[in-house]
């Protein structure tokens, strides 16, 4: 499976499904985030609204999108996010790291401030 990618006015949004745990959807979501870098993208959205879990391997692949965004100074935002995966961005202090957003309109909204 792939993850399904859209167009929101020049910011990519992403929306991966399953359990990001190291298996195809893992890499799936690896390979659109190198992607979008080697096209020159700076702006993106990871809707997680249908993502039912995520462990290491998973929190590995966002924090390396985020630090290839940082360097090529762009952004990676999440939204969408289950409270279950959210307490996982709090325990491992993540939420300092990733913005995160309560609806995707929030989030692309959010690149225009």
């Amino acid at each position: 499976m792939k993850v399904e990618k859209l167009d929101e006015g020049g910011i990519a949004v992403l929306h991966p499904k399953g359990s990001i745990i190291g298996n195809k959807e893992t890499d799936d979501l690896r390979s659109e985030l190198e992607k979008m870098g080697k096209e020159g993208n700076t702006k993106a959205v990871i809707n997680l609204a249908k993502v039912t879990y995520i462990n290491s391997t998973g929190l590995g692949v966002l924090i390396a999108g985020y630090n290839d965004y940082k360097q090529r100074k762009g952004q990676i935002k999440l939204c969408n996010v289950a409270e279950s995966i959210e307490n996982v961005f709090v325990i491992t202090k993540l939420t300092s790291v990733f913005d995160i957003y309560k609806t995707e309109k929030e989030a692309v909204s959010s690149f225009a401030s």
